[in-house]
């Protein structure tokens, strides 16, 4: 599946993005070799890679590769996880696996839990997820967000640009809900090879007056588009190829994208 999108610049000449859902992408297992998964995809997609194209993978497959999957019927929960789950609602073993990921509990209500995770992100159920885990039989699976997911596209980047001789950025998204508008969008939590942030301070609006407050989330928009055509349900395209980014290129990571607590107005 491909989504191209025309953009238009200052001198009027034609920009195209162009995403690319890879295709014939299996059920990813622990230990799966994900750059060489990438490379059939693209080579079934009929894509020679170029340098400034961006990958994106969704969360999931990473975690998958990476052996993040918990068989629930394994965890005992704890006393605070008993306590969260009367307040939520939720399964008491499922509780406790988000504690494992958890820096600090934000809200709680009946199904809904949110905190603020240790890799400093604010979501729903510390990233834990059920959906598009594992068939549903005895053995109940959740799967929990990658350890360290900068590090993991730093990782990914560096083979990819070792067997390919490409520059190519890399974005993990996942899906996150907002604090101030309804329903949940992509958003990139491993970024590797290209910007997170854009600052765009001191640069011209069309009139000439310097921006003073803007900067972009470029990897959150890039990841938002990508989630388009990864879809949420059993649509099974989790990596997408992205070609045209509009960007300065420098080295980056999604910690950038993390607001400090003291500026975040919501909390």
């Amino acid at each position: 599946m491909k989504l191209a999108l025309p953009l238009r610049n200052t001198s009027e000449e034609l920009m195209r993005l162009t995403l690319t859902a890879l295709p014939n992408i299996p059920l990813i297992q622990r230990g799966d070799d994900l750059v060489e998964i990438i490379l059939r995809g693209l080579d079934d997609a009929r894509i020679e890679l170029q340098d400034n194209d961006v990958l994106v993978l969704a969360q999931k497959i990473v975690s998958k590769a990476e052996g993040r999957m918990v068989r629930l019927c394994d965890v005992t929960p704890s006393p605070r996880a008993l306590e969260l789950a009367q307040q939520s609602g939720k399964d008491a073993r499922l509780c406790e696996v988000i504690l494992w990921d958890t820096r600090e509990i934000l809200r709680v209500r009946a199904g809904l839990i949110i905190v603020e995770t240790k890799h400093g992100w604010v979501c729903a159920n510390a990233g834990i997820d059920r959906s598009n885990v594992a068939p549903h039989d005895e053995n109940e699976w959740v799967l929990r967000l990658p350890e360290d997911a900068d590090q993991s596209a730093r990782a990914l980047r560096e083979r990819m640009r070792a067997l390919t001789q490409r520059d190519v950025g890399i974005i993990i998204n996942d899906s996150h809900g907002r604090a101030w508008r309804n329903g949940a969008v992509g958003v990139a939590i491993g970024v590797a090879g290209i910007p997170a942030v854009e600052d765009l301070r001191g640069k011209p609006d069309l009139f000439g007056y310097p921006l003073q407050v803007t900067t972009v989330g470029l990897a959150d928009q890039i990841a938002s588009a990508a989630s388009l055509l990864q879809g949420q349900a059993n649509e099974g395209r989790p990596i997408v190829h992205v070609r045209g980014v509009p960007m300065t290129r420098r080295e980056g990571c999604a910690r950038e994208i993390v607001r400090a607590k003291e500026y975040d107005l919501f909390r």
